[in-house]
């Protein structure tokens, strides 16, 4: 088939879930079809990194957007504009050009959207339209909004309002909607007049290349946070955690360590690393595997925001036991005490971590079931045969 794909990011490096998914799915299915890619950058010096996604694609363009998200320029746009921020900061004039071009002049069997924000570029077609919606981007918002002191709240609750519109908007356009996990996809269905229309083609893992590296725990004990900090609830899940976790932990362990790991730390998370002796703030790393590998517990407290969890699926794969939240493993199909385990209060949160810090036969069983469960379920060549079969059906 001859597909055109579109995304906010081009998919390499993997810093971002976004990334990592795109990648792995180009990877997987460059065989198999026809991929032209057009993305969206935030810097001239990204253009470096298209070599390494042109074995997969017979073509690929991209598109430069503001480098800041919080330009005055963004800012007026948005003010009157009826889209939200989230699609103005996303959206680029000259791609709208270039996508109603190659669509008259080439013939595509069908158009795939990484995320509801990339549909404005897309002209009125008679092209089957795939939309994959990562995250329900609305609810995330909402619930980090709902946390936040009362002026900036109002603010963020009318652009919410705007989301909730154009991304239920977007689902109704899409020919075929593709969502993280059956939760999300239920909650999908509601706003729906043909609910059968949506699929879940969940997030995956390449196990066997995370299993490759062997485990290395450090003489201290040692937990992790990993998630990319572009990411509202992922800010929120780190606060939280060294507001209110971490100080129970070191209680019960007082020679624990504390790794946050991931993208673009904002200046407060850098703060914790500054002000905490056991606390280092790592940023990105080269190899993720390392950061999974040289760690006795993943920490999740994840509250908010929707989609499947990338630390998750690669913790598993990598052997490392979790302690998380509900919200943290939602839709995954795992089991407590089984393959992780799950609490919503931050005492049992901290003792769970204390538990796992010197409990060497349930470490080894959470280690084991994790890397099964993964290997088993989310493995990158199980999901893309998934989607394959979603792209002939269209």
């Amino acid at each position: 088939m001859k597909i055109l794909m579109l995304t906010p990011y081009l998919p390499y490096p993997l810093l971002s879930g976004g990334q990592i998914r795109t990648y792995n799915l180009l990877k997987q299915l460059a065989d198999k079809h026809e991929i032209t890619l057009f993305a969206l950058i935030k810097d001239n010096q990204e253009k470096k990194y298209i070599k390494d996604i042109e074995p997969f694609c017979k073509k690929i363009k991209v598109f430069k957007r503001s480098s800041k998200a919080f330009t005055i320029k963004n800012i007026l746009k948005t003010a009157f504009s009826s889209f939200p921020f989230l699609v103005i900061r996303n959206y680029v004039p000259e791609a709208v050009r270039v996508v109603k071009q190659e669509l008259s002049s080439q013939q595509y069997d069908l158009i795939h959207s990484e995320t509801f924000y990339m549909m404005p570029h897309i002209p009125q077609t008679k092209t089957p339209i795939l939309l994959v919606e990562q995250t329900i981007e609305y609810l995330g918002y909402e619930s980090y909004a709902e946390k936040v002191f009362l002026p900036l709240r109002i603010l963020l609750n009318y652009d919410v309002h705007k989301i909730r519109k154009w991304e239920r908007y977007y689902w109704k356009q899409a020919q075929k909607l593709i969502a993280m996990s059956e939760d999300d996809k239920k909650y999908i269905q509601q706003h729906l007049n043909r609910p059968q229309k949506v699929e879940v083609i969940s997030n995956g893992v390449d196990a066997q290349w995370f299993a490759a590296k062997p485990q290395q725990p450090p003489k201290n004990p040692t937990v992790i946070y990993v998630g990319t900090f572009k990411w509202l609830p992922n800010v929120e899940a780190v606060q939280y955690l060294v507001k209110k976790i971490w100080p129970k932990v070191v209680e019960l362990s007082p020679n624990a360590k504390l790794k946050i790991i991931g993208n673009e730390p904002t200046q407060e998370i850098i703060n914790y690393g500054i002000k905490n002796k056991n606390i280092e703030i790592t940023g990105r790393v080269p190899d993720i595997r390392d950061a999974f590998k040289k760690a006795h517990v993943l920490l999740a407290p994840v509250l908010s925001g929707k989609g499947t969890r990338y630390k998750i699926l690669e913790a598993m794969a990598s052997g490392t036991p979790i302690v998380a939240t509900k919200t943290a493993v939602e839709g995954l199909n795992l089991k407590h005490n089984e393959h992780v385990l799950i609490s919503n209060d931050p005492q049992t949160l901290a003792e769970y971590v204390d538990r796992l810090l010197n409990d060497q036969k349930l470490w080894k069983k959470l280690s084991l079931n994790g890397k099964r469960f993964v290997k088993k379920n989310y493995d990158w060549q199980l999901i893309s045969k998934k989607l394959d079969k979603i792209y002939q059906s269209m």
